[in-house]
């Protein structure tokens, strides 16, 4: 396509025209722009071209991310787009193919003619890249359905930060199932809500609470592991971060995905403001809590909120209000599931298992024996503490060889 031409394409994107604000893309532009100046301006723009080029590395997967990551009138009549809809995305995706098949030789050679500045040659190349993987608007569409779009695409893991945004972490922890062994009850428990959340049935906000180390906080996030394929997401927040919530549900509304809100090591003073908010949050207040959203929190308290004494003084009346206050935000979780500290076979089997896994071959009474001492050490019997005693056997292992 000529380049004149292929400037108007790029102008005219409709269904994708958030993508002329892409680094790439507004490079490109900027430099079809300079080909109406002089070389001096050429030279400037082919620069930035060529420096987000390599910036990005693979063109044709930035451009497909962002493509992928946005945001449009087709992803939000994706269940039935109009014809026309789907004629203008032919359009855009083939404006952007014809970009991508642009090389930096092109380019300099047009401008160096146009310009009558030869010396242009002698600036960088950059190759032509591969073009997207869909060719029409219903292949867009398809491709849409099939992986999610906008901004939860963009991992399977999001934490909020201080400042109230959501943000995607790159690399998540990898934890599954299969790394946890133990505590089967409760994990088939919080697989079968999670299943039935995704299968769009009814499903629970779940409370997990226990002792510190019993894998709580893994477990949710083995689960999310197990499922990412399928399209569940993870935002985990702290509770300060609570008042949030407004603005969470607001970006999860239009997004296909499904998403567990995970608060850890949920507690509370009296009357905390948040400890407010929670409770209308959970229920989600006059505006309804989405759909494709559940609240998984831990605590390692049941009624998550710290008592006193003083609490449990007073008369009849005075008491009762205090306990159904205590009670009145782990009441609104619809599925609680304890993780208590294991007993000794228990915490024996976890630790026969991830010595298995980890390749140790002491004899059972010997790694038992060794164990033992770990937890009384340490603070006792735990999932975590069988992990940590593991570490520390296969540290002094590697320091033996």
């Amino acid at each position: 396509m000529e380049l004149s031409a292929l400037s108007l394409q790029v102008r005219g994107l409709s269904v994708l025209r958030g993508l002329q604000q892409h680094p790439l893309v507004h490079a490109y532009l900027d430099v079809f722009d300079a080909l109406g100046q002089n070389a001096d301006a050429f030279a400037d723009r082919y620069g930035a071209l060529c420096a987000a080029q390599f910036a990005c590395r693979d063109a044709s997967r930035a451009i497909l991310d962002a493509v992928h990551y946005d945001v449009n009138t087709l992803t939000d009549t994706i269940a039935a787009p109009a014809p026309a809809l789907l004629d203008a995305a032919t359009h855009d995706i083939e404006a952007l193919c014809s970009l991508l098949a642009l090389d930096g030789a092109a380019l300099k050679s047009a401008a160096a003619a146009r310009l009558n500045a030869p010396a242009l040659l002698e600036l960088p190349d950059f190759p032509a890249s591969a073009p997207l993987p869909f060719r029409d608007g219903a292949a867009l569409a398809s491709y849409y359905r099939a992986q999610g779009y906008g901004f939860f695409a963009q991992s399977s893991a999001f934490a909020v930060r201080d400042d109230g945004e959501v943000r995607p972490i790159v690399h998540p922890d990898a934890i599954r199932l299969r790394d946890l062994p133990g505590y089967e009850r409760q994990k088939q428990q919080i697989l079968k809500n999670t299943l039935a959340f995704l299968d769009g049935r009814e499903a629970n906000n779940i409370l997990l609470y226990g002792d510190k180390g019993t894998g709580k906080s893994s477990t949710v996030k083995a689960v999310v592991n197990e499922y990412a394929e399928r399209g569940l997401k993870i935002i985990e927040m702290s509770p300060r971060h609570i008042t949030c919530f407004p603005k969470i549900f607001a970006e999860t509304l239009r997004s296909p995905f499904r998403f567990i809100v995970f608060l850890d090591d949920l507690s509370f003073n009296r009357e905390d403001d948040n400890f407010a908010a929670l409770k209308a949050f959970i229920e989600g207040g006059l505006a309804g809590k989405p759909s494709n959203l559940v609240i998984y929190a831990t605590s390692n308290r049941r009624h998550l909120i710290r008592e006193t004494f003083a609490d449990r003084e007073g008369d009849e009346v005075r008491v009762r209000d205090s306990l159904e206050t205590v009670t009145s935000l782990s009441d609104r979780f619809g599925l609680e599931i304890t993780f208590s500290v294991p007993d000794k076979d228990e915490y024996l089997y976890i630790v026969d298992q991830l010595a298995a896994e980890s390749g140790i071959g002491l004899p059972a009474d010997q790694l038992h024996l060794l164990a033992e001492r770990f937890a009384l050490r340490r603070n006792g019997r735990s999932p975590r503490t069988a992990r940590q005693f593991i570490s520390q056997q296969l540290a002094e292992k590697y320091d033996r060889q």
